[in-house]
This record gives C-alpha cells, sequence and structure tokens, in this order.
C-alpha cells in the first residue's frame, strides 16, 4: 500500500546538480516530471484485457457468462478481481454484506472518501459488460493514480457490490434496508442469500456493519453501460446520467369460468385469457397516453388449465411500470385499472392486482455531478448527452447516501443481458477517463460545499 509520505511534488521539475568529473562544470540532471493530473489518462488496452479475463469466470457455450451472485463462478472472478485491487495498491476488505472494498488513503485523513465502482455478478446467460466495465475502470484509475504518483485529498474507495442481479444487495446493506425476509431468499445460485453472503466472505449475523450514514460519504460514482441503444444509435460517446427509474412490480390475476371450449356459446363466455389480451393492451394504451419516457411491461403469463379444450378459467400475469417519476408510475396505474375495471365487466371476470415488495424508488443524480461529468467529457472531446437510466442500478442506493453520478457508455445495439453485450475498447475508456477526471476534480473541491 502507498504512503502519503512519500509523495512526489506535482508538476515540478526535479533538477539535480552533478559536477562532471575533472571539468568543475556542473549539470542540471532532469528528472522524469510526474503527470499532471489532467493529463492523466487510462490504459485502454489494459481494461479490454482485463475485462476478456474476467470473461473466463462462468463463461458458458454462447460467449456470454453465467457468473450468478454466490456461485463458484462469482467466488473465483472476486477472487481475480481483489487481485487486480492489491496490484494497483489498494487495501482490499470485504465487508459483512460480501462487498469488496479497495481502499486508497488520501492526504487528508478527516475527509470522508469519494467511492465508485459497480458490480461483477450477471444474470444467467448474460454478457461480459454489464457491471464488469464500472469495476475494471475504477480500478484501473486507482492503478493509474498510484503509478503516476498523483494522491488525493479524500481517500478513494473502489467498491465492486455484491448480489447486484439478485436486488442490489450489497448497496441495500450499506442503506440499511438489507432484512430477514431477504436473506431468507434463495437466489439463482442455489443458496439462500444468507448462505451466499457467507460463500463470498460476509458476515449476513453482522450487517449492521456493512451499513454507511449519510455524510460519511463524500460522493458515489458509477460507471456502466448503457444497455439501451440510445448513445450507440445517436453516435455520441458518454451518457449524463439525470437519474434512475423508480421500478413498481405488481403479479395480476385474471379470474373467469373454466368451462368446455365446444358447448359455451361465445357470448356465454367468462373467457380470462381473453381478458388478458385485452389488458395487456390496455397497458400499451395507458403507457403511451402521456408524453415522456415511462415504460410498462407485461412479462409474463400463464392461462389455467391449459388444455386445448377448455376455455381458461384464471389467468395469472404480471406488471411492470418504471419512471423516473413515482407520482407518474402510480398515475398511469390507476389508469390501468380503471380500463381493466371496463374489461371486466365487459368480460364477466375479475381482476386481482397484488404489489410484490421490490419496489426500487427513482433517485436523481446530483445536478453538480452532473456538470462535473460533462465538464469533464468537454475537455476530452468526449460528445454527451443527458438521459435517465431505464434500468436499475447500486447508484440509487447510494444517492440516498451521497451525492450520486453516473456515466453511460454506449452498448452496440442496445443489447444487454446476453452473450450479444458489447462495448469497445475506446468507448470503455472514454468512460474511464471521464470517470477519473470526474474523481479528481470532486477531489479538489469541485461540489462546493455539502447540501
Amino acid at each position: 500500500m502507498r504512503s502519503p509520505s512519500l509523495r512526489r511534488t506535482l508538476g515540478v521539475a526535479v533538477v539535480v546538480a552533478a559536477a562532471l568529473p575533472g571539468t568543475g562544470v556542473r549539470c542540471g540532471l532532469l528528472a522524469a516530471q510526474p503527470a499532471q493530473p489532467d493529463e492523466l489518462r487510462v490504459d485502454a488496452e489494459r481494461i479490454e484485457r482485463r475485462i476478456l479475463e474476467l470473461s473466463a469466470f462462468g463463461r458458458n457455450l454462447e460467449g456470454g457468462v453465467s457468473r450468478v451472485a454466490f456461485s463458484e463462478a462469482d467466488v473465483a472472478g472476486r477472487a481475480y478481481v481483489m487481485e487486480l485491487m492489491r496490484e494497483a495498491g489498494l487495501d482490499v476488505t470485504v465487508d459483512a454484506a460480501g462487498n469488496i472494498i479497495g481502499r486508497l488513503e488520501g492526504t487528508d485523513p478527516s475527509l470522508p472518501p469519494i467511492v465508485f465502482g459497480s458490480h461483477i455478478d450477471s444474470v444467467p446467460f448474460g454478457g461480459n459488460y454489464d457491471g464488469d466495465v464500472g469495476v475494471i475502470a475504477a480500478i484501473e484509475c486507482a492503478q493509474v493514480l498510484a503509478e503516476s504518483d498523483v494522491w488525493t485529498r479524500h481517500p478513494l474507495e473502489v467498491v465492486v457490490f455484491s448480489d447486484e442481479e439478485g436486488g442490489l444487495t450489497g448497496s441495500r446493506a450499506m442503506i440499511g434496508e438489507l432484512g430477514e425476509a431477504a436473506l431468507g431468499e434463495t437466489t439463482h445460485s442455489g443458496l439462500r442469500r444468507a448462505d451466499g453472503i457467507r460463500a463470498i466472505g460476509g458476515e449476513p449475523e453482522r450487517l449492521e456493519e456493512a451499513k454507511r450514514e449519510p455524510g460519511e460519504i463524500a460522493a458515489f460514482l458509477e460507471l456502466h453501460i448503457e444497455q439501451g441503444a440510445l448513445l450507440y444509435d445517436e453516435g455520441i460517446d458518454i451518457g449524463v446520467v439525470e437519474g434512475i427509474v423508480g421500478i413498481e412490480w405488481w403479479d395480476v390475476t385474471i379470474d373467469g369460468v373454466a368451462n368446455h371450449a365446444g358447448t359455451t356459446p361465445m357470448k356465454g363466455r367468462s373467457d380470462a385469457l381473453l381478458a388478458a389480451a385485452r389488458y395487456i393492451q390496455a397497458v400499451n394504451e395507458a403507457v403511451t397516453s402521456v408524453p415522456g419516457r415511462q415504460v410498462g411491461t407485461v412479462g409474463l403469463i400463464s392461462a389455467e388449465p391449459g388444455a386445448h379444450n377448455v376455455i381458461p378459467g384464471r389467468v395469472r400475469t404480471s406488471l411492470e411500470i418504471r419512471d423516473l417519476s413515482r407520482e407518474k408510475i402510480w398515475m398511469l396505474f390507476d389508469q390501468i385499472k380503471a380500463r381493466t375495471d371496463e374489461i371486466a365487466e365487459e368480460t364477466g371476470t375479475t381482476f386481482t392486482f397484488t404489489l410484490l415488495d421490490v419496489s426500487s424508488v427513482p433517485a436523481m443524480t446530483d445536478e453538480r455531478i452532473r456538470q462535473i461529468i460533462a465538464g469533464a467529457a468537454d475537455e476530452l472531446g468526449l460528445a454527451w448527452k443527458s438521459m435517465p437510466s431505464g434500468a436499475g442500478h447500486d447508484a440509487q442506493d447510494m444517492a440516498r447516501l451521497a451525492p450520486t453520478g453516473m456515466i453511460f457508455v454506449p452498448s452496440r445495439g442496445g443489447i444487454s443481458h446476453s452473450p450479444e453485450e458489447f462495448t469497445s475498447r475506446q468507448d470503455m475508456a472514454n468512460g474511464a477517463n471521464v470517470l477519473l477526471q470526474t474523481v479528481l476534480r470532486i477531489d479538489r473541491g469541485a461540489l462546493g460545499s455539502p447540501r
């Protein structure tokens, strides 16, 4: 681990006077000049190489990864990442929730840390860039600073959150909201979440030790692939994230009357599947009826009893609504509910909506950090645009603890959660350079006084 006492003076040429033997003439020897912080750049080749090396852990035949949280592949991938952290000069620990934290001390121990990072766990049959880019880039930023002997005033913490894909487990613990019910749930690995946390070095019995309080962190930053196609389609280098959408999920049950398909007249039916078809159309109509970037999805459906010659008597389906405004989410739900009341009367069915306890509250990023990210992109000659995040991220939890910013880089074709997921070497490096310069600007006081 580096020591601040060994720091070189930045930006000053060091001249060593030496006498040339037998001449009496003194010659100034110019030592290597340390880099100015604004001139620091990441190593694009190193980032790409490490992304590809990380992809070996949980690689599947389709070319992506199935590195679900708490699996053997996750454990191995985490070990690889911790070794990279140590190579970068970070002091590495694992907190009670299984979050990996790599720390570089700053020159002012009274200052709170600047925290940045993402996750390396994947969905089943996922890709090689979701989360991974943010982690590898964060380590790269720390390594560039260490190699250049650039010391920040604030301590720096690179974090790899545990089980992001399974419900923001690590960040929920960090805000003190990972409860007993969540610990008892079975994860994609087949382990209960509590046992999974133990498998990666955490201590679920001591989760309170992972909790951070507001004010303990100076700022949080997350670099991530967009997972959509806006940046890629428009040829824009950087997305400055305005906020992360809120998400609400409902289980929806539609009850009709199961009956003989051959002997029941069309006008005398209470067909739950017909009502479901009209419901799906109603969701689309409601969500597209108002301006904005809100989205609504019916993602699953099953009919019972499920036979060719029986009119479906029950349909189990779903509803998801996402938007930056919680008020708009519930306004759209009310519209959908009013329309299903009409459908129920017209079809002789009943609708039951059950809200699931997986809500994600919308989180706006910090306006000052958005300006800092945009300014860093401008200085680097990169095109940028403001945009929302349609996916959930650990940053939305961290926004409850500290000023938070997110940086997006393009996803080829907008494809994510798929082996076809891809972000180019240059795009990853662009995002990492913006992250690095944003960290340095925040460290120099660009956030101003806390608010």
